[in-house]
């Protein structure tokens, strides 16, 4: 996931204790990302669009 929003420019903005915010410098977007193992497809897909990124396997 991190490695798919750096791809499309998004910056870590900063960290907290258990999330991380991370911004699309394009747009001027803020995401909260849980620092977890595994993050659901369905929070994938809502960071996706709400830092205005294609979604995790979508193909261009």
């Amino acid at each position: 996931m991190l490695r798919h929003l750096r791809k499309h420019g998004c910056v870590l903005k900063r960290e907290g204790r258990s999330h991380s915010l991370w911004m699309n410098p394009q747009t001027g977007a803020i995401e909260t990302i849980p620092r977890h193992v595994e993050i659901p497809d369905k929070l994938a897909r809502k960071i996706c669009r709400g830092l205005s990124v294609p979604e995790v396997g979508q193909f261009q």
